[in-house]
This record gives structure tokens, C-alpha cells and sequence, in this order.
């Protein structure tokens, strides 16, 4: 795997923040269980939620839920199915938000999370700036390396597409 195969994106960042044995095996288009019925539910609330919001719009390598304007600024917005993974989400934007700004776009951001009724502002500092570039590096490291991380059984485990190729 060359450097030109990578393309960091926020799937990459979610899981780096999830499972990094997941990272290795995105990378390398490993697909995971379609059928996985969080898999299924996550797609449903995602497609069913914020009927009136722009939605998926591609910008490069990255894809976002939501698209729109609030009192003259750009708000980038991310759904997720819950909370429960806030940390990863957060950063996910946070690395929506970075790309946007490399090109010049000042923007926002918004976790939604509509089974709970939340929303929560996300903006992009200089801190978490320097943790994404950290996160890229370690991203990259875990990329190139032969073998996938070791599988660790976490939490996530339980309801993971991906449970097959670390626990079969």
C-alpha cells in the first residue's frame, strides 16, 4: 500500500477513535457486514432525520450529512444514531471542519443525535487542530502495517459489522 492508496476521510477518523484494527481494515476496502441490522437502523435514522436540511453533499474525499446557513454562517452538520460515541463524532466534524477550512471555507459544526433529541455546537481551534494531525499520523502508521492491530474485545464489539473478521 502506497501513500497515494490513502485518502484520510472521516470514516478513518470515526474509527481511529472507535477501533483501530477497523482503520486497517477500511483502508484496505474490506467491506463490512451490509446486513448488520445497526448498520441498517444507522442508515434508516440518517436517511429518515433532517428531511429539510441539505443532505450528503461530497466535498473532495469527505461527505457531509448536512449543509446550511444560520444567521450568515456555514453550519456543517453530523447525525449520528446516539451519543454513545461522542468523542468519535466530535472528531469526525471536527476533521470535516479542518478540510473546509484548508480551503478556505469558515464553517461550524453540529452533532445531531435524533433518537435523543440532542444537538451539540463543534468548533475548530488550534488544539483540535494538533490532535487531528496527531490522529493522521497514527492513521497512517496503523495503514502500513502488515497485520491489523490485535483484536481487543470492546464495548463496541457486540454490535460491530466487522465482528467476523476479529472473533469468527
Amino acid at each position: 500500500m502506497s501513500a497515494e492508496d490513502v485518502k484520510i476521510n472521516g470514516t478513518l477518523i470515526w474509527y481511529y477513535c472507535v477501533c483501530k484494527r477497523e482503520v486497517w481494515l477500511i483502508a484496505r476496502s474490506i467491506v463490512a457486514d451490509q446486513e448488520n441490522e445497526f448498520m441498517e437502523i444507522g442508515r434508516f435514522i440518517h436517511e429518515s432525520s433532517y428531511q429539510r436540511e441539505k443532505k450528503e453533499i461530497q466535498v473532495g474525499n469527505i461527505k457531509l450529512d448536512i449543509l446550511k446557513m444560520d444567521n450568515g454562517q456555514l453550519v456543517v452538520g453530523e447525525v449520528k444514531k446516539s451519543s454513545k460515541f461522542k468523542l468519535a463524532a466530535r472528531m469526525q466534524l471536527l476533521f470535516y471542519l479542518s478540510i473546509l477550512k484548508e480551503n478556505g471555507i469558515s464553517a461550524r459544526g453540529e452533532l445531531y443525535f435524533p433518537e435523543e433529541k440532542k444537538r451539540e455546537e463543534v468548533l475548530l481551534n488550534e488544539e483540535t487542530l494538533t490532535e487531528l494531525e496527531q490522529m493522521k499520523r497514527d492513521i497512517l502508521r496503523i495503514v502500513y502495517l502488515e497485520q491489523p492491530p490485535a483484536a481487543r474485545k470492546i464495548p463496541f464489539c457486540k454490535n460491530c459489522a466487522y465482528a467476523e473478521f476479529c472473533f469468527a
